[in-house]
């Protein structure tokens, strides 16, 4: 892998880990597309700590408190938003590796992923009153975590999902896009854990052959791309609509089912 590869890769990972768009989604297609593997595991662990440094810088206001005073409600709910997906990935990890390397579900997820958008967006216009922070229930949160279990499938997007199911729980939309980021501290930082787990196995992991400065170049591009996409997604769900991404998603899922039944390009 190239400097050029892995700046193309880190953007892609920084880029639509953050958008409602499923990174693992769009990372199946582009391989499948381009007739590439995946990348290697030592980098794809680089780029993931990247847009977890991404998370923290941009959301450390919200962090900071968190740690300074650890018992409060807000925590909670983030433990019970995180269970669902903890308990999701523990029992459907094999079913959900073969969906990722054969890319079957890949353009129905798509589709559900923009059913899920546009469904936040009419139903959050229905709602007399949103709720803020401080109106949060545990309900709202297990909601939202269920939304993040379903999302482990390839071309779900997890980001889209926990945003829609706090929107459809009628939560302000400001605090919606910042609980959906701050639900990805532990589920990047559980990936990380699985992977160096993987990497502490595989002797030969660690010396694959890209080189320091594809690494570096790739988790940079993470980190920055990650940073922007964070701080976009934090605006526009406050101030304008996810339709354009239910749309987006929408037309991909449907292009990736006809070419996986009907014209067999990629799939």
């Amino acid at each position: 892998m190239n400097v050029f590869e892995a700046v193309v890769l880190g953007t892609i990972q920084g880029l639509t880990e953050f958008l409602p768009v499923s990174s693992s989604g769009h990372l199946v297609l582009f391989q499948k597309i381009l007739g590439v593997s995946g990348p290697a595991l030592f980098f794809d662990t680089l780029v993931h700590g990247g847009t977890l440094i991404a998370v923290l810088v941009v959301l450390w206001g919200d962090i900071w408190p968190l740690l300074k005073r650890p018992i409060q409600p807000l925590t909670g709910y983030l433990i019970l938003g995180t269970l669902p997906v903890v308990a999701a990935a523990l029992i459907f990890n094999d079913a959900v590796e073969a969906a990722f390397e054969s890319g079957a579900f890949l353009g129905f997820a798509f589709l559900l992923t923009s059913i899920f958008l546009a469904s936040a967006e009419i139903l959050s216009k229905r709602a007399l009153r949103l709720r803020q922070k401080g109106e949060m229930t545990w309900l709202d949160s297990l909601f939202i975590g269920i939304f993040q279990a379903i999302a482990i499938i390839p071309g779900l997007s997890r980001s889209g999902s926990t945003i829609s199911a706090s929107l459809i729980r009628g939560l302000d939309r400001g605090f919606a896009a910042r609980f959906s980021f701050l639900l990805s501290i532990p589920a990047i930082l559980g990936a990380l854990v699985l992977q160096i787990k993987e990497l502490a196995g595989n002797s030969g992991a660690a010396g694959e052959s890209t080189g320091v400065l594809p690494l570096a170049a790739g988790t940079i591009a993470a980190a920055a791309v990650g940073f922007f996409a964070i701080k976009f997604m934090l605006k526009l769900v406050r101030e304008r609509s996810l339709w354009g991404f239910a749309a987006y998603t929408g037309l991909l899922g449907i292009l990736t089912l006809a070419d996986r039944y009907v014209m067999r390009f990629f799939f």
